[in-house]
């Protein structure tokens, strides 16, 4: 009778193995407590490399600034004689170089006209002018005077502003000028419609 117990024990503990291995219901396994284990853990120095941001530099040639035209530039000269218009356009005027002596003068209309001279025989009253001797008085030409000759016209001294050259200064308004012989004071103001010499 032993024999039969322990061959249903072995027919047991088989049926069972073969339920564990067919996926069956079988009484599981007993659960071993799993050993708590050691880490060790060695810190990795780390390296940080910071990139520098890449910057674009355009390099420009140099600026060179040049000083605001004044009105005792190079604007107003030509062949050592300086010539401007009036803001108005009614007159071309000069500060002048000849051979013989240094004037500033107007050419243009202007009204009232002194008489004609008997030595006049060219053109009276168009312009008026003062020189390095004397009072400012009308002058008797045969042809434009205070002009550069140039294929422009010549620049505008702007009113307010004055244009000192070789002994003489001229200044203009939005309707006159005045040009004045710096040593003597003689000089002249003239207009379309107003002129004096003094």
């Amino acid at each position: 009778m032993v024999r039969v117990r322990v061959g249903f024990v072995l027919l047991g503990v088989g049926s069972a193995l073969l339920l564990a291995g067919c996926g069956g219901e079988a009484e599981s396994a007993p659960t071993v407590a799993a050993q708590p284990s050691s880490t060790t853990t060695t810190a990795v120095p780390t390296t940080t490399t910071t990139v520098a941001p890449v910057v674009t530099t355009t390099t420009e040639p140099p600026t060179t600034t040049l000083p605001p035209t004044t009105l005792t530039d190079v604007q107003f000269e030509r062949n050592e004689s300086y010539y401007f218009t009036t803001p108005d356009g009614n007159f071309q005027c000069g500060i002048i170089k000849l051979p013989t002596r240094i004037e500033a003068g107007c050419e243009g209309t202007t009204t009232p006209v002194p008489p004609r001279p008997e030595s006049c025989m060219v053109n009276w009253g168009n312009g008026i002018r003062v020189t390095d001797e004397g009072e400012g008085a009308f002058m008797c030409s045969g042809g434009e005077v205070y002009t550069s000759g140039g294929p422009d016209a010549d620049p505008v001294l702007a009113a307010g502003q004055p244009l000192s050259k070789l002994g003489f200064t001229c200044t203009t308004t939005a309707t006159d000028v005045s040009c004045v012989n710096d040593q003597t004071t003689h000089g002249f103001t003239v207009a379309a419609n107003s002129n004096e010499v003094f």
